[in-house]
């Protein structure tokens, strides 16, 4: 058996006691899918009913009820221990980017080195001639100091970017809760995730509540701000609150001016008094970001990735000497065997990130009329225009609310049948005594 995790979390927002109703505003679920959840749920982690005069029924749940559905299905953990394996495994997937940038460096810079001074080695000792085989680096060979000094151990350069300053930095960032360098490489590769993944939740979540402020009745103009873009037909004929109401088992009514109205007498019903919260005034979608590692980090791997691909290309020229790498050997012939990896590797680790960068501008873009769009909607509610005041106010004449009590409980699982009927006996007979008395 699963449960829906918007269920349960819901549930313990609720404080372990609430209506059908509330659940389904809370989690952002259809009426039908969270009566039925519930029922499963009361059934297999010991929950209770409570049924109202009215017939509307109260779910109670007891509050370690996640603890007592773990001891009873070996499925639920078994899903929590996939859970935590899966962070560990996507943790090992996020870092292995950064780790392969490292090794795909340390690797060229080797082979590079190994044949550089094997060339001049050979030089030296045939120094009335020179090399007339494809061994040719034009573009490499130029005035003044040896280009490759720059991966020789004595030179000033990487330390800038050595050990201390690296690991002073992840621990800077590691104590504020940020992410460290390995990490930073996979965000900027691929960032960090959609910005909106519960955006259908949030959308429901927020038009339930939105009708539970206001008693149940709404009208389209007060829920229209929290869909997507709209066309003047669906805002004209309101038919973007057919899902509303499937959803929440709400009715329209028409007013003597031929407006219409809606209300949901499920979402009426509450088990306790609440108050109300607060939604935003319209649906707001959060833009892309490309990348959430800190700036230094960014730059960084932006550094690595150009030296990466500078390193590729130079590896490139000097693999064209077969015979000397394969006098070589070792780690000179692992590169010259990786050498199309290592190269599309290079290619990528600048290549995806920019074309990431340019598809995030479109799809911001249009996020940013998506929320215009909503804002504009919301405007128009403080209008104070008198066709919209006319359609609230008429909303107003189905509002109301029913808050479950322990007085208006006549029946619950949690207690013995007999001792309910007894007690409603005498509550019975009360009453006919009090009816009497006021009659006298």
């Amino acid at each position: 058996m699963t449960f829906s995790p918007q269920l349960m979390r819901a549930v313990e927002t609720l404080q372990y006691r609430a209506t059908v109703g509330e659940v389904a505003t809370q989690a952002g679920l259809e009426l039908n899918v969270a009566q039925n959840g519930l029922y499963n749920l009361a059934a297999d982690a010991g929950g209770h009913l409570q049924v109202a005069e009215t017939g509307d029924v109260v779910f109670e749940f007891p509050k370690n009820f996640r603890t007592i559905l773990r001891n009873k299905y070996f499925k639920i953990r078994l899903q929590e221990w996939l859970d935590k394996t899966w962070r560990v495994v996507f943790f090992l997937i996020r870092i292995s980017f950064g780790i392969a940038l490292i090794l795909s460096i340390l690797l060229m810079t080797i082979a590079i080195l190994a044949l550089v001074t094997a060339a001049s080695s050979q030089d030296n000792n045939n120094s009335s001639r020179r090399r007339s085989s494809s061994f040719n680096l034009p573009w490499l060979v130029w005035w003044g100091p040896n280009p490759f000094r720059v991966f020789s151990p004595n030179y000033y350069g990487p330390r800038r970017y050595g050990s201390a300053t690296s690991s002073k930095s992840t621990t800077s960032n590691t104590e504020k809760g940020g992410m460290n360098f390995l990490e930073a490489v996979f965000s900027f590769l691929f960032g960090d995730g959609d910005p909106n993944p519960n955006l259908e939740e949030r959308r429901w979540q927020t038009i339930g509540q939105v009708i539970q402020n206001n008693d149940g009745a709404v009208i389209a103009e007060q829920l229209s701000p929290y869909f997507d873009k709209l066309s003047s037909t669906e805002q004209t004929e309101e038919s973007y609150m057919l899902p509303v109401l499937a959803r929440f088992n709400g009715y329209p009514e028409v007013s003597p001016t031929g407006d219409l109205v809606y209300y949901f007498p499920e979402l009426q019903v509450k088990a306790q008094e609440r108050r109300q919260k607060s939604v935003p005034n319209y649906l707001e979608e959060q833009r892309w970001t490309f990348t959430l590692a800190p700036t230094g980090q960014k730059f960084l791997a932006i550094a690595l990735g150009g030296v990466n691909l500078v390193l590729a290309l130079m590896l490139g020229v000097l693999l064209q000497d077969s015979a000397l790498v394969a006098e070589l050997g070792g780690l000179v012939g692992l590169a010259q065997a990786l050498y199309p990896l290592l190269f599309a590797y290079a290619i990528a680790f600048l290549a995806v990130p920019l074309g990431r960068y340019f598809w995030l501008q479109r799809r911001n873009q249009a996020i940013e009329n998506r929320n215009a769009q909503r804002q504009e909607r919301a405007a128009l509610l403080n209008t104070g225009e008198p066709e919209l005041q006319q359609k609230l106010a008429y909303a107003q004449r189905f509002a109301t609310q029913k808050i479950l009590t322990g007085e208006t409980i006549t029946y619950g699982t949690d207690q013995d049948l007999l001792d309910q009927q007894l007690q409603g006996r005498d509550d019975l007979a009360k009453d006919w005594e009090r009816r009497l008395e006021e009659g006298q």
